[in-house]
């Protein structure tokens, strides 16, 4: 490495560890909070949960009449429940106007292309509300930590990192980052519940179990993350998640504080008459499904 390179290193660790002088840097920790708050109930999930369905179902309409553009970044470790709350807020929406994405690993061609090139097509249009399941900061976590980039790759990405969200927001994004933290207790409970559950062995990868005893390496790739990227145009947003209720309550309520929207005036619905039975269905031999229940 020539003397520059290492130069522009050094200089580069020297501001993570004092943050990017827009927004202070954040001491992170699972914490207590979720777990010695008593436990929600299912009744009560249910009932807060609808009431918010009902807002996401009105910020739907709104981002629609206004033609706004909202991109939502998901991050956190391994079963911090990404998926889990990316399902709570898109259960009663639009797949037309909420977008999930969550990509696999690039293909060769995408490895040669510039990096976050393959996000950018997924961007959102007018009208769209677009959720990333991991994101380009792919490149500040798993692909640094694994060895899947150089670490001057992946310094170069955190430098780069805020410019590129803050030409996303002067094209019209609103772009809000959500970091979700787990303890290494609870996510070695939720890993051991994937092994023997026949319907989550899909959620447990070869790449969980490399990256199980790399939990040091991967607080230390998220807090210099949080220090470069953690910007006054596109902060992080940290929710505790070892409670899978609350985070998405938690969650979807930040969100509807943090884009604006208003109720869209709607004419009102009546279901006009109709007559049937002025055609008289042919008898077909349907092969009916088996009602086993």
């Amino acid at each position: 490495m020539g003397k520059k390179s290492a130069a522009r290193k050094d200089e580069r660790k020297r501001k993570a560890k004092q943050g990017d002088g827009d927004s202070p840097t954040m001491a992170v920790d699972a914490g207590s909070s979720a777990t010695s708050a008593k436990e929600l109930s299912t009744k009560d999930y249910n009932r807060e949960l609808k009431k918010l369905d009902v807002e996401l179902v009105k910020l739907q309409q709104y981002v629609v009449a206004k033609g706004l553009k909202v991109c939502i970044v998901f991050e956190g470790r391994d079963t911090a429940g990404k998926g889990g709350t990316i399902k709570a807020i898109m259960d009663r929406v639009s797949p037309r106007v909420f977008f999930h994405i969550a990509l696999p690993a690039p293909t060769e061609r995408e490895k040669s292309q510039m990096y976050a090139q393959r996000y950018v097509p997924h961007l959102p249009a007018a009208g769209e509300i677009v959720i990333f399941d991991r994101s380009w900061y792919n490149r500040a976590g798993v692909e640094r930590v694994m060895g899947f980039c150089t670490e001057d790759e992946a310094w170069e990405f955190l430098e780069v990192a805020p410019l590129f969200e803050q030409l996303m927001i002067k094209s019209g994004i609103i772009l809000i980052k959500y970091w979700l933290e787990v303890s290494p207790e609870e996510q070695k409970r939720r890993l051991e519940s994937r092994i023997g559950d026949g319907r989550k062995t899909w959620k447990l990868s070869p790449m969980d179990l490399k990256s199980y005893d790399r939990w040091d390496d991967y607080t230390k790739a998220r807090d210099e993350m949080f220090a470069t990227t953690d910007s006054s145009w596109a902060p992080w947003f940290v929710a505790r998640s070892e409670d899978k209720k609350r985070v998405r309550l938690n969650v979807i309520s930040h969100l509807l504080q943090h884009v604006p929207y208003k109720d869209v005036k709607a004419p009102k619905v009546e279901l006009p008459g109709r007559k049937i039975g002025r055609y008289k269905a042919v008898d077909i031999p349907f092969k009916y499904v088996p009602e086993i229940f």
